[in-house]
């Protein structure tokens, strides 16, 4: 719908405070005429067509004169370290090189706004990683505005200045990575996002003089709550890297389920009275199922939902 290649049904799409779309007023500005660049998930080059072909493709369209078409396709491609390559076909290219010159193909039209559909999903994991370092560049030094759409929650918090949560075609909460991830603004937001999930529990509020805590099965935790809330039936979560596993008498009594160690990090399954929750540790630690442990969940990384 941004790129004008889907009609929306209502509604207005603006851009750069420009009405492209607007169902009311009858406003209808075509994919061509919106300034804006696209990449596709497919990279969807022409494999009968060089590289220099692909990329001066637009530029062609645009009528501009040939001497400046190769100057900005040999800079677009000495930026994206794709010398040399020109005389080359797409299917003699890695699946690496080959989302190297989509995006040439995008940067050398100079749009105002960049739409990129999973780009990376069809790299490999190590490919992924140097190309988000690529794809931020690109983002700095163009200063357009990008929509970028992603599955990889990873993806979407190292690269986003904001993130938007959708389910069924609603924003579920719309704000910067570490505040969907720290402040998630409902349970939804707070399960789609973050690995391993977060940690759950229900129970009641209730207040002990000045202090509030969460009372549950599996026992009572201490939360960071205005004594108002008591009463209420609540939802408690906690991110698995918020909890530490201590000596059995220094916390809440947890048994180890499983635990799994991936070189910088160990995640740790445990089981507390019916629940079983994920610890995230940088430490190694090799315990076996069975090993009783102490749960130390610090009151101020509870987060509280409305069980309603």
């Amino acid at each position: 719908m941004l790129a004008g290649l889907e009609l929306p049904d209502s509604g207005e799409i603006i851009l750069n405070g420009r009405v492209v779309f607007s169902a009311a007023r009858g406003i209808m500005v075509g994919p061509g005429a919106r300034d804006i660049g696209l990449v596709f998930q497919s990279y969807a080059l022409w494999p009968h067509m060089t590289i220099f072909e692909n990329v001066a493709f637009g530029l062609k369209v645009q009528r501009r004169p040939r001497v400046a078409i190769q100057e900005a396709v040999k800079s677009a491609l000495a930026y994206l370290q794709l010398d040399g390559l020109e005389d080359r076909y797409p299917g003699e290219l890695s699946g690496g090189q080959q989302q190297r010159v989509a995006l040439a193909r995008m940067l050398v039209a100079e749009p105002r706004i960049f739409l990129m559909d999973e780009p990376l999903s069809n790299l490999d994991a190590k490919l992924r990683l140097d190309m988000r370092g690529e794809l931020k560049r690109i983002h700095r030094d163009a200063g357009a505005t990008t929509v970028y759409v992603t599955h990889d929650q990873n993806e979407a918090l190292t690269m986003a200045t904001q993130v938007a949560v959708m389910r069924a075609g609603r924003i579920e909460q719309l704000g910067p990575p570490r505040e969907i991830y720290h402040r998630p603004a409902n349970l939804y937001v707070a399960d789609f996002v973050g690995s391993p999930p977060i940690n759950r529990t229900s129970g009641r509020l209730v207040a002990d003089g000045a202090n509030v805590a969460v009372e549950t099965e599996a026992g009572r935790f201490p939360a960071a709550a205005p004594r108002e809330l008591a009463g209420r039936e609540v939802v408690a979560a906690v991110r698995p890297e918020d909890l530490e596993l201590v000596e059995p008498d220094g916390g809440y009594p947890v048994s180890v389920y499983a635990a799994f160690p991936a070189g910088g990090e160990t995640i740790i399954q445990v089981t507390l009275g019916d629940l079983r929750w994920h610890v995230k540790t940088t430490k190694e630690v090799e315990w076996e199922p069975g090993t009783a442990r102490g749960l130390s969940v610090p009151p101020h990384a509870l987060l509280l939902y409305d069980r309603a």
